[in-house]
């Protein structure tokens, strides 16, 4: 099973607001999660973030990919170099 930490879309229509979610590759992109690491909301100046740090860690070392936006959220938050 590939697992993918990923942006799970969530808020109104024009007010998008995401949640960092672990997730299977092969679900869709507001599917079913396996775990809730925090939330983004690009909205606010400057972004609202709020991660797991230990848990992210934790599912990367188990083999976990990042995409490439939360791979950017990841490094702003000092969880990978």
């Amino acid at each position: 099973m590939a697992v993918r930490i990923r942006l799970k879309r969530m808020g109104r229509k024009k007010s998008p607001f995401y949640r960092i979610v672990v997730a299977d590759a092969r679900t869709a992109r507001d599917g079913k999660a396996i775990a809730e690491l925090g939330y983004y909301d690009p909205r606010k100046e400057p972004a609202d973030i709020k991660l797991n740090l230990e848990e992210a860690k934790r599912w990367m070392s188990n083999g976990a990919q990042p995409s490439d936006t939360v791979r950017n959220i990841l490094k702003k938050q000092g969880a990978i170099q």
